[in-house]
């Protein structure tokens, strides 16, 4: 089973504000098109990104998935064409075990450099990344791991 939720309103407070009505305005990502792989992500907040600054971007989205499944996050075609706006890792992995880790709940953030030379701007609402689910596979005969994940970004070293 694979699905996007809202992090919880705790969370939410921590993460972003303490406002119930952006939280209630939170959208699940969805695809634009019935042919489109991307579930577009929109920014619950508005913000401007400087020529050659970096910013952290809430989504106050998680998402369940299968274990042998992967989230893979990319910034949007229009925002690397048009504004030479990139994700700062290029590809975002959200693993199956990300979600509900004891640290953030499987919060997932974005974070964006603008390359360009004007400022960029992110309206509330606004779609910043699009994920894509993929299957992996593994090898064969790997050894058993029995780590488990225990907190959110980072964790795993």
């Amino acid at each position: 089973m694979r699905k996007f939720e809202k992090i919880s309103f705790d969370q939410f407070k921590k993460d972003i504000i303490d406002d119930e009505m952006v939280y209630n305005n939170l959208e699940i990502p969805k695809r634009s098109t019935k042919n489109s792989a991307g579930y577009d992500f929109r920014s619950p907040i508005s913000l401007t990104v400087k020529p050659g600054e970096c910013v952290k971007i809430p989504t106050g989205i998680k998402v369940e998935m299968n274990s042998d499944e992967v989230l893979m996050l990319y910034v949007r075609s229009s925002m690397g064409f048009k504004y030479n706006v990139r994700m700062c890792n290029q590809t975002g992995i959200i693993d199956s075990d990300y979600y509900n880790n004891s640290t953030n709940e499987g919060h997932i953030f974005i974070k964006i450099q603008n390359e360009g030379n004007e400022e960029f701007i992110v309206s509330e609402g606004d779609k910043i990344c699009q994920g894509i689910f993929i299957n992996f596979l593994t090898v064969d005969l790997e050894e058993e791991i029995e780590n488990e994940r225990v907190s959110g970004i980072g964790s795993t070293n």
